[in-house]
């Protein structure tokens, strides 16, 4: 049995298990002010040219993304995010709890379009009763996008001058980040995301640990004290090193890209041998995920060789099509790969 239905079902790259095992007796102190830590803190600075960055370890995405939001929003703010954003469909209304609205506009192929988003902002302003309505304080992105989509330098620019233009904060989820920096079809460097954004996350969990996330505030007037707002969120871990560790192996060498790239590799196999099959895809995607459009019949007849992700129907779904995600990881294999393709 092989599973394409997600990129965390494997537990964590080999060398951040050794490295675990490796300082698994040495003591250090807790809540990530450890050297380790400190280390892995320096090498992500150096990776997005930002020496003065405010660099914080988290558990978690749904974690990161509602702590971020909590802190860098005002009391009476919310967050615009594209309908099918992660914050807005599938983090059970963690930003709502947090007491932010998070105010949704139709996405463009899984983004936010900076021409949408300037619309409704015009809207808003414009409205004589704004002032009774809840204020947009930020935009929130993911990169990839849900759908496998990228931004582009020039979309991550013009949604920077947005920002400026209305106050607003710009926030970037990278849970999938490796894989969007792997993939060829994207023209935005690391380097490039911590100027454009004010603050944003480099995913561990999707991308090969076996947890975490780093969170990185590159707007000098943000994040000052988000340790406390994280201890504030329940989300401060006590043995913080075992996040600093992975984040340290990571960062060394490239193997956060190496490793993303991998996958990146597998899922371009994948898609170009699917068209050359005939098969018809939902959107281009250039990312570790692919949605080819397979009928409900074929869906069914893998379930006990592979597993794939059925994402809905395909138009009106009157002929049996359905949209599929195929997700491969830094731990897909080439034998899973044939395997899939030979089925398909």
């Amino acid at each position: 049995m092989y599973r394409f239905n997600s990129d965390y079902l494997e537990g964590a790259h080999p060398n951040i298990i050794n490295r675990l095992v490796e300082t698994n007796s040495i003591q250090t102190p807790g809540y990530g002010l450890d050297p380790i830590s400190d280390s892995a803190k320096a090498k992500i600075r150096a990776a997005c040219n930002a020496p003065d960055a405010k660099v914080y370890f988290m558990v978690g995405g749904t974690q990161v993304n509602y702590t971020v939001l909590d802190s860098i929003l005002k009391r009476y703010e919310g967050v615009l995010a594209a309908d099918t954003g992660h914050v807005a469909v599938h983090e059970a209304g963690a930003i709502e709890y947090s007491g932010h609205k998070v105010i949704t506009i139709p996405e463009s192929n899984g983004k936010v379009d900076c021409a949408v988003a300037k619309a409704y902002l015009e809207r808003f302003y414009a409205d004589g009763a704004w002032e009774h309505m809840v204020r947009p304080g930020a935009i929130y992105i993911s990169h990839p996008s849900e759908y496998g989509t990228l931004y582009s330098k020039a979309e991550l620019t013009a949604l920077r001058s947005l920002c400026d233009n209305y106050g607003m904060r710009l926030f970037l989820d990278g849970a999938r980040l490796g894989y969007a920096l792997a993939s060829d079809g994207s023209d935005l460097t690391l380097a490039d995301i911590a100027a454009l954004c004010d603050v944003f996350y480099i995913g561990g969990t999707k991308v090969g640990a076996l947890f975490g996330e780093a969170v990185v505030f590159t707007n000098p007037h943000l994040g000052e004290a988000f340790f406390t707002e994280i201890k504030q969120h329940g989300a401060l871990l006590a043995k913080g090193r075992l996040l600093g560790i992975q984040f340290d192996e990571l960062f060394t060498d490239g193997l956060y890209v190496k490793i993303a790239g991998h996958a990146v590799k597998h899922a371009m196999q994948i898609k170009s041998e699917l068209k050359a099959k005939g098969y018809r895809f939902y959107n281009d995607s250039y990312t570790n995920q692919l949605f080819p459009i397979i009928s409900k019949q074929r869906l069914d007849s893998l379930k006990d060789q592979v597993i794939l992700d059925d994402w809905g129907p395909y138009g009106d779904a009157s002929d049996g099509m359905r949209i599929v995600r195929i997700t491969t990881s830094w731990a897909t294999t080439k034998e899973a790969v044939n395997t899939l393709l030979s089925l398909l």
